[in-house]
Parts: C-alpha cells; structure tokens; sequence
C-alpha cells in the first residue's frame, strides 16, 4: 500500500515537474533565436501552428494552456517578435499578449527610382513591394502631400527611421512626409526661397550633383554651375539625367548618341530641371545646394589627375581644353587597360 502511494506521488511529482519544464523551461532549440511575425488578420490557431511549425515550441498543448489561462486568444496582435533561446512558454506567451514587438530600423540611403524604394519597403515591412509601388504610382493616394508621381521622392529624407514591421502603407509614408516637413521647417525653405526655388526643386538639383560627385568640396560649386545656367535659360546637360531617362545606371561613358534619348528626364533635350528626382540625395548635399556658394561658372569637368574632383569655369574655350586634358588622362588609362589585356566596358 504504501509502495504504491510512492510510486503515485513520484509520478505526480514527474508529470509536476515535466510540466514545470515545458512552461518556464527552455521554449525554443538553441539555434532557432530570431524572429517570429504574426500577420495582421492571423487567429490563436493560426499563431499556435506557426510557432509549433517553426520549431519555436515543442508543444503546442502547453502553449495552449498557458495562453487560454492569460487571455491570449483575444488578444492576438500583429507585428514582428524577437525570439532568442533563453525564453520559456511563459514569458513567450506574456510577451505576445502585450505586443512588445521589436521595431524595424529603415535605413534609407541612395535610392535612384520608386522601384528600388517601393523593393526596400517590401522586404522589410508586412506589407510587399507591389502595394508600396501602387501607392508611389498613384496620384489619387500622394494628393495630400501636395505631390505627384514624378515629385513624391522628393518626400524620402536620407536617415534611419523605426516603424511597426506591421505598420500600413499609409502610416509609413505620412511618417516620412512629416520628417519632410520637419526637414524643410525653418532656415532651409527660407534658403531655398532666396534662390527662387521650391523644395523639391532644391531636392531635384540636390539628386544630380549626388550623382555628379562624392567630394564634399565640389558639391556646391557643381550646384552653383546647375543655377547659373537655370537662370541664363541654359539646358543643364546633366549626364547622370541621361542615365536615369535611359534607366541604365551603369553607363561609364555618355556618348553622343544617348544624346537625344527621349525623355523629359534627359536634360540635354529639355530645359531646365527634370520633373522629378533622379535619387535620394544625402542630407549633407542638400545643404550644399541650398548653402552653394556664388560664383559665375558655367562648366564643370572631372579634373586629368582623376581623383573625383571638378575644374570649374565661366569660359566654354577654358572648358574645352579642361574637357581635352580630363580626355587624354582617360584614353591613356584605356589605353593601358587594354595593353594589359584588362577588358574594357
């Protein structure tokens, strides 16, 4: 009698501490630390499969349990969840309940097209690329930011931004029109008014110098070039608006006959500044062209050292024979290139 007392206590005691175990015990494998999303709709079932599915429970009958008792099936929220692999079912299921997601850091550096924004958004965030693009492309969804289709990039500011991993199309980009207004509050619109110029026309020169040089020093004067000709009714001739009118970014050399590509983008063809963004440009450049320093200089040309930086002049003959040397220095090292058997683009 009283070995069969024991025997039962100890099997209590077992299942007890199996029990025990399965709730504040280890929940995951110890490889499978990461994240784990609930989409937005998702049910208790749904939740319960996925994590049992993902390997990040052992037991969807101890989850059920312990969530049932904490009035987590009500409560499903949405969202992205960090994972690691000193978690139990408890604090697992607390964590859930609460919806403590773990934010998402959208880092927006150069993006040359909607395409390539609307790509980063769709990886990043619940919902994909093809809604974010549809809202890019849609002048019916941009009316309230007072933009179009060519000009809404001009709302994307270069930074890092953390949002809900599922926040909706419509809250992330009234989140970044509102760093744009925040951006643009202030000493920089007042910048840009003196020189005649709307926000996003300084956004728009600000994407050509970005693509015409990465060298500080340069940036203000290539944009001080860009504004003479503007206000003496000179095409800008920009190769870099060739390249995005021909969306073919990785051309080495403008030739003459991508000249006369048809776009209204290809400032050789149209006067004044493209309708939209050819990037996003940094901050650091937009400051430059709002800060570009007065000069009479019309052309611009990479020096013949070819270290990335400009000579700078106000004569088309001065030009020309800066133009001729920067084309020597270039053949020379083609040149070389192909002495030594070095393919050539």
């Amino acid at each position: 009698m009283k070995k069969g007392l024991f025997i039962l206590l100890f099997l209590i005691a077992l299942v007890g501490a199996y029990s025990a175990w399965q709730v504040f015990g280890p929940t995951i494998h110890p490889t499978q630390s990461g994240f784990f999303y609930i989409k937005t709709g998702e049910n208790f079932q749904q939740v319960s499969a996925h994590l049992k599915e993902q390997h990040i429970i052992n037991s969807s009958f101890f989850f059920n349990q312990i969530s049932k008792r904490a009035g987590y099936p009500e409560q499903i929220k949405p969202g992205k969840y960090a994972i690691n692999k000193r978690m139990n079912l408890y604090s697992l299921v607390k964590m859930l309940k609460a919806g403590r997601q773990e934010p998402v850091r959208l880092v927006i550096t150069k993006l040359r097209t909607k395409e390539d924004l609307a790509g980063k958004l769709g990886k990043l965030f619940e919902s994909d690329s093809t809604r974010f693009i549809n809202f890019l492309l849609n002048n019916d969804s941009i009316a309230r930011y007072h933009l179009d289709t060519n000009t809404v990039m001009t709302m994307i500011i270069p930074n890092t931004y953390l949002f809900w991993w599922n926040s909706s199309v419509d809250n992330i980009f009234d989140r970044l029109h509102r760093q744009h207004d925040l951006f643009w509050e202030g000493s920089r619109s007042e910048k840009a008014a003196s020189e005649g110029l709307s926000p996003e026309q300084v956004y728009t020169l600000a994407s050509i110098v970005e693509e015409e040089t990465n060298k500080a020093e340069d940036k203000g004067l290539i944009a001080s070039v860009y504004m003479n000709r503007i206000k003496k009714g000179m095409r800008l001739e920009a190769d870099p608006t060739v390249k995005y009118a021909m969306r073919d970014f990785g051309l080495k050399r403008i030739r003459h006959g991508h000249l006369d590509y048809p776009s209204p983008y290809n400032t050789y063809r149209n006067s004044g500044l493209p309708p939209g963004p050819i990037c996003t440009p940094s901050i650091n450049t937009l400051d430059a062209v709002l800060e570009a320093p007065k000069t009479d200089y019309l052309f611009f040309v990479a020096k013949p050292s070819l270290d990335g930086y400009s000579n700078f002049t106000s004569s088309y003959t001065e030009h020309l024979k800066f133009a001729k040397a920067y084309q020597k220095a270039l053949d020379s090292i083609i040149i070389a290139r192909t002495q030594n058997g070095t393919p050539q683009n």
